[in-house]
């Protein structure tokens, strides 16, 4: 296995913004081509049950990190939004208790790709899982994005 490369993130993304006050604050790392993992522990106050994080937040989690996936090279990201999103939650997603999220990259055609993600429980057991259908952003939306101004860079680990 190659070793991880910690993706850029933005100031303000809800998932992986550090600047969000009220983001996740996700850090995610390349592990292999293709391949996004991240570790989460969900704070209570994202829960929708007691002790269960809120469906539509793994939701959210899932289409990022199946996006990511695609993202590749940082210096030449593919930037793409999601067009379709299908989730088979199979188990509660507890908050308060470390999660691992992975992405992978499935197929891709010209302008579209398809991803996958999950999210696992300490002992490894696959909780949620999700299919995107992707689709790339305009190029004359990518061109005139000001990176600086997003505030995306690669943010060192808080420790």
């Amino acid at each position: 296995m190659t070793e991880a490369r910690k993706q850029p993130g933005s100031k303000m993304c809800f998932v992986c913004g550090l600047e969000n006050p009220v983001g996740l604050r996700i850090h995610f790392y390349e592990t292999a081509p293709g391949v996004v993992e991240a570790t989460y522990t969900a704070p209570e106050h994202f829960q929708g049950y007691p002790g269960v994080l809120h469906g539509g937040i793994v939701a959210t989690i899932l289409d990022e990190t199946s996006g990511r996936a695609w993202m590749g090279d940082p210096e030449n990201p593919r930037f793409m939004y999601t067009a379709k999103l299908e989730i088979k939650y199979r188990k509660n997603v507890p908050v308060e208790k470390p999660l691992k999220i992975v992405g992978k990259a499935l197929e891709s055609r010209r302008r579209t790709a398809r991803g996958w993600a999950g999210i696992y429980d300490e002992e490894g057991n696959l909780l949620a899982e999700a299919t995107s259908l992707l689709i790339d952003l305009p190029k004359e939306i990518v061109e005139t994005m000001d990176a600086e101004e997003l505030g995306w860079k690669v943010y060192p680990d808080e420790g």
